[in-house]
């Protein structure tokens, strides 16, 4: 499967900027005072590093839609 989108979602919970996200995929995320997706991310090229970082999140707030 293919990563299509990856986004935050505080509906239940909120980020706390712990930097997990950017440490495993640092060519995706950004955590300046919460996690940002860069907007010119490669999210098929960094797939593994993306499954990475939803896996380690403390706050399980990274989703991704996969095809």
């Amino acid at each position: 499967m293919t990563i299509k989108k990856v986004w935050l979602d505080e509906s239940e919970d909120e980020c706390i900027a712990c930097d997990l996200c950017a440490s495993a995929a640092p060519d995706v995320f950004e955590v300046p005072e919460k996690m940002v997706v860069l907007p010119d991310a490669d999210l098929e090229a960094n797939e593994d590093e993306i499954k990475e970082a939803v896996d380690s999140c403390p706050t399980q707030v990274i989703k991704i839609e996969e095809e």
